[in-house]
């Protein structure tokens, strides 16, 4: 198991200085935001001339690619946008072929107006989703969707449905359990009830101000709750990471920075320094 870097923070540098940072530091890979004018990965036209070149960059930093970062709305209610999101993942999963990468991470996309996020999965994620895994698959290659709360996928109850939906084993997981833990739900338990289909994860943490929800309760829409750099927050890192190991996870913890309070570069080492400390010595 490695700590790795979302390069979203790093969006508007180029992928070389993100590749300086993480090997410097002895970051394991990088999990490389990509899509159409991106500046790490962009695909409005990738060839394998781009793709040779970042190789030879993060090869020169003993970097690996955890996972092409195709975060698109796939279930978008306007048609034109539906299927720029989805053409988005199809060349996403391409450049993962060029790359020699295994994972394209995206999103289960938005409820559609008028439907509930299990109306949306029954409908139209298995419309969009079933053929963009036929295609993953076809390629060698795994999609992984982030379980953001916001998106089709807030709970175990729309897992479990959508993989029923599609049923396909390239069809999988970008694991986060910060979305879980302010919820209280068991993010452990989700670990063990969904193994098969973690296929990369993200490290961020969450942070529950219990003074404030004892006065709006769990039911306001935000101020009592935000993400934070692993080891702020409420996750229990050392048996999360003990679950996704006795359930055969080997890969990326992939550091998601979405903490406001704490510098870029500070929080991927804090985060870094956090995690390593679970890792077992000679144990990769």
């Amino acid at each position: 198991m490695y700590v790795g870097v979302l390069t979203a923070p790093f969006g508007s540098d180029p992928l070389e200085h993100v590749a300086a940072f993480a090997g410097e530091y002895g970051f394991g890979g990088l999990e490389i935001i990509a899509g159409p004018g991106s500046k790490h990965i962009d695909l409005t036209d990738f060839t394998q001339a781009d793709a040779d070149r970042i190789r030879t960059l993060l090869d020169r930093r003993a970097l690996t690619i955890s996972s092409v970062a195709a975060y698109t709305n796939n279930t978008d209610a306007d048609p034109e946008r539906r299927k720029a999101a989805n053409d988005t993942v199809r060349k996403g999963i391409d450049a993962a072929v060029l790359l020699g990468a295994t994972v394209v991470c995206t999103l289960a996309g938005m409820p559609v107006p008028g439907k509930s996020k299990m109306q949306t999965i029954e409908e139209d994620c298995a419309e969009v989703f079933t053929p963009l895994a036929e295609y993953a698959e076809s390629r060698g290659i795994k999609i992984a969707l982030e379980n953001w709360y916001a998106t089709n996928i807030q709970h175990m109850g729309h897992w479990e449905r959508l993989f029923q939906v599609v049923p396909n084993k390239s069809f999988g997981l970008n694991f986060d359990p910060s979305h879980l833990a302010w919820q209280e739900i068991d993010y452990i338990a989700s670990v063990d009830r969904f193994a098969d289909r973690i296929f990369h994860t993200h490290a961020k943490d969450t942070e529950v101000n219990t003074a404030k929800r004892v006065w709006v309760g769990n039911q306001d829409g935000g101020g009592w709750w935000r993400y934070v750099i692993p080891g702020l927050g409420i996750v229990r890192w050392g048996e999360y990471i003990a679950a996704l190991r006795r359930n055969g996870y080997n890969g990326v913890l992939s550091i998601e920075h979405e903490d406001g309070a704490v510098g870029r570069e500070e929080g991927f080492l804090s985060g870094k320094k956090y995690l390593e400390q679970f890792f077992v010595p000679g144990v990769e």
